[in-house]
């Protein structure tokens, strides 16, 4: 029987899996160990759905959504990491390439909608069911975005007439007020992202670069030039007007996207659970079209050669235009400002994606006829004053040239050498700005995630300094012949994020396939046991018991995490599943790429695969942490030990 489908014997699983019992003890365990948050990273997506629900695709607003969340709450977790939560387009399913104010109205739960209740049954079962039934079949652990997207447009467009013509006899009353409430409140960003979509029918094309025909003025539609602006605002009442169904249409669906995320939140708080936003660092097209006026001309931001990725990456995305940094409530800066507001109304917490970014992006010529080569051959908008090759650069350069190490390339971390207090707050402006949206919605700065991998230049690390922030440390990138390599554990601050990969990397569980394969597991195993054998003595024991059982070893992986000193810790949903396909394979273009689902039957298997060690066992990774750390409360934290390894199985 799919137990995913089954409510009840769902919620009996889960509570003998877990139970209140091993929840206190995970907790005092997180508590000794200095762990304050404790986090599972999961895009929307991924979530698993009631059979009766499943349209496709996973979202958090779903029944199957939220008893995953309690199955992350009972086995500790005190925090749910989501992705970007943007509009995507049909045939992008990438979360960083989405919207930043417009919702995914990919992840509204069309269920809910054929309910009474806030949504007053907009849709009739039978709509759902029909959805549900002809869902592509045979690759059930895996999202299939193109045909969610078709249905639930679809699904959208039924709802919305329905609401229209309910609407018209004088029903819904207090859902029309909510709707005219919300276009009010969000009009700011809503005309913008609802114009585009007709536009791109009007001109045959999803990218505005590439529209073509009569009116030009399309193109710069809210970035009017010299003498255009009366003619925009005349040509964007004329458009309103034209395309006025498709505008409410697109309103009402993001009406639905917001209030059901409202909800979600009151479920993670009364399930104890923060809940992490994904601000990421691109921009859709839409956006790129309706903020282009606060956008730098002739450059875009890329990431350069690195040691995840040598060659550099083309990301096509716009910088945001340092000459607007001087006015705080225009520009760019009332962009950062907006977008930072809305998510901290949005979330308890914010994951700032790739935050070079934001503090010295990594820039190339955007009209390069090679874009690799381009992207290669670029620059820190900030850090270069005197580069032959960007000459326009040096107008926004905040370092002299005597301040910068010409002995190694322009990319890496120390090319900029020193730095004033002043300077760094010049470095600092966006990050100033997010810090005060952050105190002024009564959030923390440690409730700012900071996606910092491999690269660290000089002045983001400055800039996270004077705000106390980390980096992340994903351990399964260490470098085991470099015992200052940033991603192993003992170089963990408290104010780090650790974990053993992230949606970009492999799972551990393929990891250690691979390990095997390649004679890597005696190294590992040597390793972990130094950092988590309780005394010298015991390593050379602990460490052949590692090399000849993977499974252990993959344990104690997970317990090198709560040992470090950070303070942070994040799992991805595969690492605690037991899952060894991949997520995310950076680079590539394929229907597998973002689709990986939760397995319908994880309550009935994980329990299993943990018991067995195929899965992360959480109290047994923490006896291990607890049992390394030893120290003045040895004697609790042995105690404590024993009881989890007693709940470990």
């Amino acid at each position: 029987m799919n137990d995913a489908g089954n409510k009840e014997g769902h919620g009996k699983r889960t509570q003998v899996q877990g139970g209140e019992d091993e929840r206190a003890l995970v907790r005092s365990a997180l508590e000794l160990l200095g762990i304050r948050n404790f986090v599972l990273a999961i895009h929307d997506p991924s979530f698993p759905s009631d059979d009766a629900e499943d349209t496709g695709r996973g979202s958090p607003y779903t029944e199957g959504g939220h008893r995953f969340l309690r199955f992350a709450r009972d086995l500790g977790f005190n925090g749910i990491q989501l992705g970007p939560q943007g509009e995507t387009s049909a045939d992008n399913a990438s979360p960083y390439d989405g919207t930043i104010f417009s919702r995914s109205t990919l992840s509204i739960a069309l269920a809910r909608l054929a309910e009474d209740g806030p949504w007053g049954a907009l849709l009739g079962p039978g709509s759902v069911k029909r959805i549900v039934a002809e869902r592509p079949r045979g690759r059930e652990e895996r999202a299939s975005h193109g045909y969610a997207h078709r249905a639930q447009r679809a699904a959208l467009r039924e709802a919305f007439s329905s609401f229209v013509g309910r609407r018209q006899r004088g029903e819904l009353g207090e859902l029309a007020a909510r709707f005219e409430a919300f276009k009010l409140r969000n009009a700011a960003w809503l005309e913008r992202d609802a114009l585009y979509g007709p536009l791109c029918e009007e001109h045959r094309s999803g990218w505005f670069h590439g529209w073509s025909g009569a009116p030009e003025l399309d193109r710069r539609l809210f970035a009017p030039g010299p003498g255009e602006v009366v003619a925009c605002e005349e040509r964007r009442r004329e458009l309103l007007a034209r395309h006025r169904d498709e505008v409410e249409l697109y309103a009402f669906c993001q009406l639905l996207a917001h209030e059901q995320h409202a909800a979600l939140r009151t479920v993670t708080a009364d399930l104890g659970l923060k809940l992490y936003g994904d601000l990421q660092i691109g921009y859709s097209p839409q956006d790129a079209w309706a903020h282009q006026s606060v956008f730098l001309k002739g450059y875009l931001m890329g990431a350069p050669p690195s040691r995840t990725n040598p060659e550099g990456q083309v990301w096509n995305y716009p910088v945001l235009d340092p000459a607007q940094y001087t006015d705080a409530s225009a520009g760019a800066l009332a962009l950062v400002r907006a977008r930072m507001d809305k998510m901290f109304d949005e979330f308890d917490g914010v994951r700032i994606d790739h935050p070079h970014g934001l503090v010295c992006p990594w820039v190339y010529a955007a009209d390069a006829p090679e874009p690799l080569r381009a992207v290669q051959g670029g620059a820190r908008l900030f850090s270069s004053p005197d580069l032959p090759d960007h000459p326009l650069l040096s107008r926004y350069a905040i370092v002299s040239p005597a301040q910068l190490n010409r002995a190694v390339p322009r990319y890496a971390d120390d090319w900029v050498a020193s730095l004033t207090p002043e300077q760094v707050g010049r470095y600092s402006v966006i990050f100033d700005t997010i810090a005060a949206c952050a105190a002024a919605r009564g959030r923390a700065t440690t409730d700012i995630v900071c996606e910092v991998l491999s690269t660290m230049p000089f002045p983001l690390k400055a800039v996270l300094e004077r705000h106390g922030l980390g980096r992340f440390r994903v351990t399964q990138k260490a470098d085991l012949d470099n015992p200052k390599d940033v991603y192993r554990s003992e170089n963990a601050g408290p104010s780090d994020w650790i974990m053993v990969g992230t949606h970009d990397t492999p799972p551990l569980w393929r990891l250690l396939d691979a390990w095997e394969r390649s004679g890597a597991l005696e190294r590992q195993a040597a390793y972990l046991a130094t950092r988590l054998a309780p005394s010298p003595a015991e390593e050379g024991a602990m460490a052949r018991a590692l090399a000849s059982d993977p499974r252990a070893l993959a344990q104690a992986k997970l317990a090198d995490l709560f040992a470090s000193k950070a303070a942070n810790v994040m799992v991805f949903f595969s690492d605690l599943l037991g899952l060894k396909e991949v997520y995310n394979a950076p680079g590539t273009i394929s229907d597998d790429n973002w689709s990986l689902r939760v397995p319908r039957d994880y309550a009935r298997t994980y329990p299993e695969m943990r018991a067995r060690g195929a899965a992360m066992n959480i109290p047994r990774a923490l006896a291990l942490a607890l049992r390394a750390r030893g120290g003045a409360e040895s004697e609790e934290r042995r105690q404590l030990a024993a009881r989890l390894e007693g709940r470990a199985g």
